[in-house]
């Protein structure tokens, strides 16, 4: 089968990390072709189907930067020629990403099969997805107005505030009790009322980590990396710093990740990744969630080959 990965430039990946390309590796290890583009070489003409400008690489064995693949051939390609379209494009979340989100539906009108599908992407913003399941969230506000926001942090005393479309941790500030800087911090991420701001009660199980929960083909993966704050930080985020630390989901998790992906996987959402403190989930990550490789190296469960096996029954019975 032909797979095309549309996502951040190759040269950009962190092959001791990135989740692209663990998927990469083991769906050519089992003889599919691998394809890659990145959201800038779509294009749809008039008349025409949405096509890109498209490499077919091959992995080596080792390397690191743009040594681990080769580019074989470029081509320009219809999405709908493809066994299968996986958009694995970093946020933000930016007008951009919705636009491809749209050229990727029309592929799907013209019988391409997109993963995670660009409709449920659309519909499923990585912060506000949370909203829909408020028996599984801590307290948790989406509001333009200050003075919400600062009846919020009244009501709680210690909360988090951050933007909607942040990624890795970027924008996220902590208010405890005194209030201290909350105007301030209102201002920077409201934009005088311009831009929404998510504020949600701080859990102190932050301390045990910020756990990512994958769930694929509507169905947790057995393992978690809790992502450790350190020092005085009070984000776990692994590119803010965090220490990924792998381990067997506890009941808790499992119960919130079988209903979110009983609710959210026929939806057309392939690979989920919650984000939990505790037993409230914080986010529900839809674009590009990750973990693979640092769960494999730490506890042997080999996700990657997970998600190729639920790409290959979902090709196979659409």
């Amino acid at each position: 089968m032909q797979l095309l990965f549309i996502a951040d430039p190759l040269g950009s990946f962190n092959t001791k990390k990135d989740t692209t390309f663990a998927m990469m590796r083991e769906a050519q290890r089992r003889g599919h072709h691998i394809f890659a583009t990145e959201p800038q070489w779509l294009q749809w003409r008039s008349g025409g189907k949405v096509e890109a400008k498209v490499f077919a690489i091959q992995l080596n064995d080792e390397g690191e930067a743009d040594t681990w693949f080769t580019v074989q051939a470029t081509e320009q390609r219809c999405l709908a020629d493809f066994g299968a379209v996986l958009m694995r494009k970093d946020p933000p979340f930016d007008s951009e990403y919705f636009y491809a989100t749209h050229l990727l539906s029309q592929a799907e009108r013209e019988g391409a099969k997109v993963f995670n599908s660009p409709a449920a992407l659309r519909e499923h913003p990585e912060k506000l997805a949370v909203m829909e399941f408020p028996d599984l969230v801590g307290p948790t506000l989406v509001s333009r107005d200050p003075q919400a926001i600062r009846a919020f942090h009244a009501e709680h005393q210690d909360i988090i505030l951050k933007p909607l479309d942040g990624m890795g941790g970027m924008g996220i500030f902590r208010v405890g009790a005194d209030g201290m800087n909350l105007g301030s911090i209102i201002e920077t991420l409201n934009q005088g009322g311009s831009t929404s701001v998510m504020v949600q009660k701080f859990l102190p199980a932050i301390a045990q980590g910020d756990k990512r929960v994958l769930i694929i083909g509507g169905k947790p993966v057995p393992y978690s990396l809790a992502r450790i704050p350190q020092g005085n930080e009070v984000r776990g985020n692994l590119a803010a710093g965090g220490k990924g630390v792998a381990q067997p989901l506890s009941s808790s998790d499992w119960a919130l990740a079988e209903k979110v992906g009983s609710v959210l996987a026929p939806r057309g959402l392939l690979l989920i990744g919650l984000d939990v403190i505790g037993e409230h989930v914080t986010e529900i990550n839809v674009t590009s969630p990750t973990c693979f490789q640092e769960i494999q190296q730490q506890m042997g469960c080999d996700v990657a080959a997970l998600f190729v096996d639920a790409l290959e029954q979902a090709v196979g019975a659409a």
